[in-house]
């Protein structure tokens, strides 16, 4: 198996160190579900696993079917635009508290036991 080299005092060890370490996984915690890159997609997919949603996008959908319109389309999407927004601000604002706890839990200082 694999074996874990612990070096204590970097030193002239600096480069043996790095190179040893990248064979490791970091133990920072994160507990976001949210990238920068990931939070539009991702989040229009949780959201669309409720069934209310589901539901304000058929009738949206099937407002846009020049025959069974019933009312104005732009009207029709207002309640699922509203709701998806508040939903994915909601949801942005407590992944930045989670993000913001993780980098202060992080960056704690922690005590080594040497002999």
């Amino acid at each position: 198996g694999k074996h874990r080299t612990v070096i204590p005092h970097l030193g002239h060890f600096k480069e043996e160190y790095e190179k040893v370490s990248k064979l490791y996984m970091n133990n920072r915690i994160r507990t976001t579900k949210y990238t920068v890159l990931n939070f539009i997609p991702r989040n229009l997919f949780e959201q669309f696993h409720r069934v209310a949603n589901l539901y304000f996008l058929f009738l949206v959908v099937l407002n846009w079917v020049p025959m069974v319109e019933a009312f104005q389309k732009e009207i029709t999407m207002l309640p699922l635009v509203v709701i998806l927004t508040i939903i994915a601000v909601k949801d942005g604002l407590e992944d930045y508290s989670k993000y913001k706890m993780d980098k202060q839990i992080n960056n704690l200082l922690t005590k080594v036991y040497s002999r």
